[in-house]
């Protein structure tokens, strides 16, 4: 089964459309799991990404049949170097076991033979038999696309290969993307520009369900242009950051769905990971509870929006 049938089956199984994102930041963590992490270790990169693994477990725990996946932001293991990765590795598996797809965040984006290597990390399929290798074998992975198409095809063939998808940048949620993203060659911005080439990246890996594996990154900030992509990308899953924290409401991300009530997928990250920090019900000590919360709030408004649309 393809990423895309995978991803559609989930959605349709759970009944929501939520991803949960894990940014473990060490200066929100629960201080539990600060003070757990450094009893026999100093603190530094090791206690930290114990401290990270545990409060991804917990949150997994608390929403695996809840969220389709998790997108683990790969920035917040690789600060922490071998330790923190070791935490990424141990986390994308405990993840696999609760049911959950996984989202590489790793925005990667390069040429020729690094392009072939990053997609062998993150996706596998393409290492040969005689090959040293490893792969973390996500479901998918973000990819920055500006660099064209010699960029993508080793992702893609990774994909083929070991039946992963790749999330393209094309319409991010930041304040600035414009700066580049909405600038107008021959009278059309460049985020649409991107978006006819992400259509024609994914022809190739359409599911039966109807959706490729080829998707797209469009923030839930912007849902006019949101509009506009999701009749330039019509088979592609939509990635949509930017719901919650970034101010993106349900409502914002209607225009990223089909009329099928399918096409997208919402993330959320701080809004959910650290929900304890804003909900008074819930304590340090019930953080997991509070992400499980928020997941279910989230879920639920946007199912509603969705069928009232």
């Amino acid at each position: 089964m393809n990423f895309a049938d995978r991803l559609v089956t989930a959605v349709k199984t759970k009944k929501s459309h939520v991803v949960v994102g894990l940014d473990p930041r060490w200066s929100a963590l629960p201080p539990q799991l600060k003070s757990f992490a450094t009893i026999h270790n100093e603190l530094g990169p090791q206690a930290a990404a114990l401290a990270c693994y545990q409060f991804g477990r917990a949150i997994i725990d608390a929403v695996h049949d809840i969220a389709v996946a998790i997108k683990p932001q790969l920035a917040f293991y690789e600060q922490y170097g071998p330790w923190g990765m070791h935490a990424l590795v141990q986390t994308v598996e405990y993840a696999r076991q609760q049911g959950l797809l996984v989202i590489a965040d790793a925005k990667r984006g390069d040429i020729g033979s690094t392009a072939t290597a990053y997609a062998q990390a993150y996706l596998g399929g393409l290492a040969t038999a005689e090959d040293p290798n490893w792969s973390l074998k996500a479901d998918a992975v973000t990819v920055n696309a500006y660099l064209g198409s010699d960029g993508i095809q080793p992702f893609l063939q990774a994909g083929t290969a070991a039946g992963g998808g790749i999330f393209a940048l094309v319409k991010t949620s930041n304040p600035s993307s414009g700066e580049l993203q909405d600038q107008l060659i021959d009278g059309e911005p460049v985020y649409a520009k991107l978006a006819h080439m992400v259509n024609a990246w994914g022809k190739d890996m359409v599911g039966s369900q109807g959706y490729s594996s080829v998707g797209a990154v469009v923030g839930a900030t912007y849902p006019e242009e949101a509009a506009k992509l999701r009749k330039l990308m019509p088979q592609a899953i939509f990635l949509v950051p930017g719901y919650g924290a970034q101010g993106g409401s349900a409502q914002d991300v209607l225009p990223a769905f089909n009329p099928d009530g399918l096409g997208a997928v919402v993330n959320s990250s701080r809004g959910v990971i650290f929900a304890y920090q804003k909900d008074s019900q819930y304590g340090a000590e019930q953080f997991a509870d509070a992400a499980r919360a928020a997941a279910i709030r989230m879920r639920d408004d946007i199912n509603h929006a969705l069928a009232t649309r």
